[in-house]
C-alpha cells in the first residue's frame, strides 16, 4: 500500500494544477531556479558542521565526552554505549546513521541497545543543521533560546526512547 502513496500524490497533484489551470512545468522551473541560489547560500554553513563533526570524531573528543558523561547519562537511563550517538546526532546525520550501524552490527537488531539507538534516531533531528538552513535564510542571528532549547528536547527525546524501550 504505501509504494502508491507518491504517485497518488503526483496525480493528484497534477489534477489539481490542471484544475487551477497552472502550468506545472513552468512553475517547477521557477522554484528550481530558485532552489540554486539557496544552495549557495547555505553551502558554507553546512561544510562547516561536517567538517567540525569530522573533526570531533578524528580526534576522539566524542569518546572522550562519552567517558566524562556516562555517569550522568547512565543516571538518566541512557546506556553508555549510546553516548557518542546522542552526543552526534544534533550534528550529523549521516554521521548517526553510521554509529547505528555500528550498534546494530555489535550488539544484534533486537537487543536493547539496538532498540533504543533506533529509536533516538527517529526521534530526534540533527539540530544544528536545521538551524542552518532554517536561520541562515531569516533575519533571526539571534539563536539564544532556540539552539538549547532543540538540545534539551533531544535530550528529553533520548531518555524517554530508552525508557519506552525498557518497557516495552
Amino acid at each position: 500500500m504505501s509504494v502508491y502513496i507518491i504517485p497518488v500524490l503526483f496525480i493528484a497533484l497534477f489534477m489539481y494544477c490542471y484544475i487551477k489551470k497552472v502550468n506545472t512545468y513552468d512553475t517547477f522551473v521557477k522554484g528550481a531556479k530558485k532552489a540554486i541560489p539557496l544552495v549557495v547560500d547555505i553551502f558554507p554553513f553546512i561544510a562547516t558542521i561536517m567538517i567540525a563533526v569530522a573533526l570531533l570524531r578524528a580526534s576522539g573528543i566524542t569518546s572522550i565526552l562519552a567517558g566524562l558523561l556516562s555517569p550522568a547519562f547512565n543516571l538518566l537511563g541512557i546506556p553508555s554505549e549510546l553516548i557518542e550517538l546522542v552526543l552526534l546526532r544534533p550534528f550529523t546525520g549521516a554521521g548517526s546513521y553510521g554509529l547505528l550501524e555500528d550498534v546494530l552490527v555489535r550488539y544484534g537488531p533486537d537487543s536493547y541497545i539496538s532498540r533504543c539507538a533506533c529509536v533516538i534516531l527517529g526521534c530526534s533531528e540533527t539540530i544544528f543543521y536545521v538551524a542552518t538552513v532554517y536561520f541562515s535564510q531569516t533575519k533571526v542571528k539571534k539563536l539564544l533560546y532556540a539552539i538549547p532549547v532543540a538540545l534539551l528536547c533531544a535530550l528529553v527525546g533520548s531518555v524517554v526512547a530508552c525508557l519506552l524501550c525498557k518497557i516495552i
